[in-house]
């Protein structure tokens, strides 16, 4: 039971995270540049209190080996 009610604290904080954060503003990946779902899926992480959406699972390691350089590309 404990588990159980662990686990739908931890869901629904990071549910909160999610809606709570900035929108993403482009309509293309950050880091390719790539119109978002030419590629696929398209993958959505927070990143402290912004919402960045990927073309590809690949962009998210890109994106986080410098995140300070795709940052700058948000207005």
């Amino acid at each position: 039971m404990k588990i159980i009610l662990t686990l739908t604290a931890l869901s629904a904080l990071l549910l909160t995270s999610v809606f709570a954060a900035k929108p993403y503003p482009l309509n293309y990946c950050v880091v390719t540049d790539n119109e978002l779902g030419s590629m696929g899926k398209v993958v959505t992480k927070v990143y402290g209190d912004q919402q960045i959406k990927f073309c590809c699972k690949p962009c998210v390691a890109k994106f986080e080996k410098n995140p300070a350089k795709y940052l700058a590309k948000l207005p």
